[in-house]
Order: structure tokens, then C-alpha cells, then sequence
């Protein structure tokens, strides 16, 4: 997955005459940031370079993880037609362009965002992403209580990392009750990552929630530790991306964890694949989380004609509609 091209080449023109050095050291720092989950009351993109940084270096990935997660969610509710949204911890808008590029019905976005930098930046880049409306507002949800406008899609990407643990489920719940229509939590694909996301899984379905994905089911999630629940999306790396990270491959996989919760119940899928396709000689097996609240893995063997001419069309992520479908 890409960028869409109108926000590579806006990225470029930002990003052409910082050095490169300068983004080297500023996207080292940022990552150590990240992957310790730092909660220090300081921002991640506090300040301009750090945001550059996070342009050259982060935001194809998350753009590739939020477009991903925003995908199922208009595949479970396909009559979902937002024209409203609220992005909470918007950073630089890499929902903003997904969102806009999923449901081009959107025609006015509300972003909450703490940073100067990044407001900043997100307001230039906002200037020709195809939305009529787009408003940028100082605001920290890990600090104080500010004011959420109601939106159709609410959205909240890594973000749960900054917030203390205490401070989850007031937050959710504040989410919730800003949501007319859906509500789109997503975080790193990590154990840590998953556990957030269970625990703002856990009251949403408390509040009365319909979940439309990833899970088929809202019972409890059965995966037991060490397991846990992600998907990935690969990602294309631009030269100054390799160059700023320091690495020669020029792809990259995002990993990634979500929920979508919905004010209506969506359509129903009776398993999801949990993990990339085994294939061997004539069979494939998959690792599916079923709506019974189970997960198994199946193998599906080409003697079973439709049911495996189904599998070899499924990947990392992707919904078992019908059931019975494989069998």
C-alpha cells in the first residue's frame, strides 16, 4: 500500500529541504519514544522536525494500518455513508486521508490535536485532501475533558499508548458518546497494543455496542497469552524513508490491532482469518476466529472443490461471510 499520490508529493515538497541528518536523529528519537510507550506529558510530535520526522517515516505505515482497519469496517456496514468526522489525536491527519479516501461522502472533519507542529502541519496538508470542511482544534483527551463534538465516524489512532491506563475507560466512554454511527479505535499491533484494545473493546460492548470488526463475536476474546490478535499490511518505502530509517528493503510490514464499534449491528461474518494462509500441496490452512466465540484451525484440502477454491481467495484479515462456507 501507498500513500495516495496528491499526499506523497505534498509530503515531499514539506520534507525537500530539511537534512537528512536532521531527520535521522529526530526519527530515532521518535521511534524510541513509540516503542517504549512513553507517558511522560510530553507529546510525541512536540515539535515541527519531529513531525517531519513522522512524515518521512511513520506515516505511510499508519496510513496503510487505519486505511486497513477502516476497510472491514465499511465491509461489515456497507450502508455506512459518513459525512461527518471527528479525529481524536490527529497528529499530522493520516485518518483524515483515509478516511476521505474509504467514504468520499465526507464532507466535514473535526481534528482534535495537542500539538502546535503537528496541527500546523496537518492544516497544510489538509489544504487539498478532499474533504469541503476541515477544522483543527487544540486539544489533549489525555489531559483535562474537552469538548466532543458529535460526528458520525469518531476516531482515535495510537493514541491509547499516551493515555494511563486509569484513564481508558472514561476516555472510551467519552468516545462513545460522541459517536452517532461508528467508532474506530486503533492502536500498534503489539501484545501491549492488543490488550488496549481489548480493554476498550470490553466497555464498549459494556455500553451496548454492536462490534463490527474485527471480531464476528462480542463474547469475551478467546486468544490466550503469549497469542494475541493483530493483522499487518505491507507497506511501500520512499528513498528518503530508507534513507531515514537506515534500512535497504524497500517495503515494510505495519502490524496492527482494532476495533469498530457501531451504533446499528452490521452484517454478520461467521469467522475471521487470524493469521497469513499456510499453503502446501493441495491443501491450506487457515486460523480462524469463529462467531461462536472459538478459534480453530482448518485445513481445507482441494478434494473439497468450493470450499477451497473460497480459501485460496482469503488472506491476513479477511471475513468468512457465509457460513459454512469453507465447510
Amino acid at each position: 500500500m501507498e500513500l495516495p499520490p496528491a499526499l506523497r508529493q505534498a509530503v515531499d515538497r514539506l520534507l525537500e529541504r530539511t537534512p537528512l541528518t536532521e531527520l535521522q536523529k529526530a526519527a530515532g528519537l521518535l521511534s524510541g519514544r513509540y516503542r517504549a510507550e512513553v507517558r511522560d506529558g510530553r507529546l510525541h510530535l512536540d515539535d515541527r522536525l519531529a513531525v517531519k520526522a513522522y512524515l518521512a517515516t511513520r506515516l505511510p505505515a499508519t496510513y496503510a494500518a487505519i486505511r486497513a482497519s477502516l476497510a472491514q469496517v465499511a465491509g461489515s456496514h456497507p450502508q455506512f455513508a459518513p459525512r461527518a468526522l471527528l479525529d481524536v489525536g490527529a497528529g499530522p491527519g493520516s485518518v483524515l486521508w483515509a478516511a476521505s479516501d474509504c467514504w468520499p461522502t465526507l464532507t466535514d472533519a473535526v481534528m482534535l490535536e495537542a500539538s502546535a507542529a503537528a496541527r500546523e502541519i496537518g492544516e497544510q496538508l489538509a489544504g487539498i485532501a478532499p474533504v469541503a470542511t476541515t477544522r483543527w482544534l487544540t486539544a489533549d483527551i489525555t489531559r483535562g475533558r474537552p469538548d466532543l463534538p458529535k460526528a458520525d465516524l469518531v476516531t482515535l489512532s495510537y493514541v491509547l499508548d499516551e493515555i494511563a491506563p486509569a484513564e481508558l475507560e472514561t476516555i472510551v466512554d467519552r468516545l462513545w458518546s460522541a459517536t452517532t454511527g461508528v467508532l474506530v479505535i486503533i492502536e500498534p499491533g503489539t501484545p501491549a497494543g492488543w490488550r488496549r484494545v481489548l480493554a476498550a473493546r470490553e466497555r464498549l460492548t459494556r455500553s451496548g455496542a454492536h462490534l463490527l470488526a474485527p471480531c464476528p463475536h462480542i463474547a469475551p476474546c478467546p486468544l490466550v497469552a503469549p497469542d494475541w490478535c493483530h493483522f499487518a499490511r505491507r507497506v511501500a518505502r520512499s528513498r528518503l524513508h530508507r534513507l531515514t530509517k537506515g534500512g535497504e528493503i524497500p517495503w515494510e510490514d505495519e502490524k496492527y490491532i482494532f476495533v469498530a464499534a457501531s451504533r446499528l449491528p452490521g452484517d454478520t461474518v461467521s469467522a475471521r482469518v487470524l493469521a497469513p494462509p499456510r499453503t502446501a500441496k493441495g491443501m491450506i490452512r487457515l486460523k480462524l476466529c469463529r462467531a461462536d466465540a472459538t478459534v480453530t484451525d482448518r485445513t481445507v484440502t482441494k478434494r473439497e472443490g468450493g470450499a477451497f477454491r473460497a480459501a485460496r481467495r482469503l488472506d491476513w484479515g479477511d471475513s468468512v461471510e457465509v457460513e459454512g462456507e469453507l465447510g
